[in-house]
């Protein structure tokens, strides 16, 4: 274990939390540094599945994950009368579907005592040198540590000072989404309702054993659209005015309530793509060091393995940093570039013309479409028996 085992985490959403658990249950003196004044409770639904399953477990926390999971059963594309176009159920044995705010919660409490947090502040300028990193910050004054995780997002503030703007690593998929809080009168119960207009798509997620809903909004673009990620009130009218003249359904009502939700976010549709993932001792976990999108439905499952393999080789390189971030990437590398390979999801989703929206309600009518997700289930249990480092016995004799 190397003398100075101070690390300083940035991100407190679920790569960083998971990062924060294993480095601290490991013997680390973590810290998690997040710009927001509290850890962030909202979010939309996000699934565990395979590899992501083994290391909740290993964590105990997965009980609790089964407990507060969500029961939707899948999605119902609608017309403009609300009249069932084609049902298609997404529940399956392997995958267990929970909202990001509940799996932070479980994550913060799981980390226990032994992590250092630090709220309302962020990172402006890092310096390195042989023997560790100065960090300054927003408002706290500077600090040194052994090593520096970004771990906040496809927006990640580390990457951008270690490794340069993130023009560099964004790849734009064409299209702009947003989510917020719902009416739930608005969607069926237990249901993910989906309602098309050419390039465009306006939804509602209802889980039946929560309280709240959630609005989604997508619209393509060919070209970019400058927008600052930082300003809701922008965001906010670039979904207005991508929406705002469709009357039709319930578009004009989820609308509504959307542009109500003080928590409402926005983003283009990007992944994140980098030869690298660490540099002398800065590295990325999660979403800042490869983004699959939310086409992918993937995110929590790469943050959580992502995390665990990056504390197991800290762990085990006996303080060479080095070695640790190297052995990181080659052993997280398949999993990434496998779910980063989105394929046509996004098309079904929101299909480009009217034409396409009636080919895609086709397809999902004919059991080859059910076929083919099941291969996919089958492809992705495949790969979660490959085994992850660590024994998971291991962590808890540490400490």
């Amino acid at each position: 274990m190397p003398t100075d085992n101070r690390i300083l985490i940035s991100g407190s959403s679920i790569a960083g939390l998971t990062l924060a658990h294993w480095l601290a249950r490991y013997g680390f003196r973590p810290t998690v540094v997040e710009r927001a004044p509290a850890l962030r409770s909202g979010g939309n639904g996000v699934d565990l599945r395979g590899r992501a399953i083994e290391v909740a477990e290993r964590m105990g926390i997965m009980e609790h994950v089964r407990a507060a999971a969500t029961d939707v059963l899948g999605i119902r594309f609608v017309d403009a009368g609300d009249r069932d176009v084609v049902r298609v159920g997404t529940r399956v044995d392997d995958s267990v579907e929970i909202m990001r705010g509940d799996l932070v919660a479980l994550l913060r409490a799981a980390a226990g005592d032994g992590v250092e947090y630090v709220l309302g502040d962020s990172v402006t300028a890092l310096r390195q040198d042989e023997d560790g990193v100065d960090v300054t910050f927003e408002h706290g004054p500077d600090r040194r540590f052994g090593l520096v995780i970004g771990a906040d997002g496809m927006h990640s503030n580390v990457r951008r000072l270690a490794f340069g703007p993130e023009s560099r690593f964004l790849r734009f998929k064409g299209h702009y989404f947003a989510f917020a809080d719902a009416d739930p009168a608005l969607g069926e119960n237990r249901w993910v309702t989906m309602y098309n207009l050419p390039g465009r798509m306006a939804g509602i997620y209802r889980s039946g054993n929560h309280d709240r809903a959630k609005a989604y909004f997508i619209f393509r673009s060919e070209e970019r659209v400058a927008f600052d990620h930082r300003d809701v009130g922008q965001q906010k009218r670039l979904i207005s005015d991508a929406f705002a003249a469709d009357s039709s359904w319930r578009t004009a009502d989820l609308l509504a309530t959307a542009l109500a939700d003080p928590d409402f976010y926005f983003d283009a549709l990007s992944q994140v793509r980098m030869e690298s993932w660490s540099t002398g001792r800065v590295a990325l976990v999660g979403d800042a060091a490869h983004c699959a999108s939310p086409a992918s439905g993937a995110g929590a499952e790469l943050a959580l393995v992502g995390a665990y393999r990056l504390a197991v080789e800290l762990a085990a390189a006996d303080g060479d940093h080095a070695l640790a971030f190297g052995r990181y990437r080659q052993g997280h590398r398949a999993l990434v570039e496998q779910k980063q390979r989105i394929g046509f999801n996004i098309g079904l989703m929101v299909p480009r013309s009217r034409s396409a929206r009636w080919l895609r309600n086709a397809l999902f009518r004919l059991p080859l479409m059910r076929i083919a997700a099941a291969a996919e289930r089958l492809a992705d249990r495949g790969g979660a028996r490959e085994p992850l480092p660590g024994h998971p016995d291991a962590p808890a004799q540490a400490a």
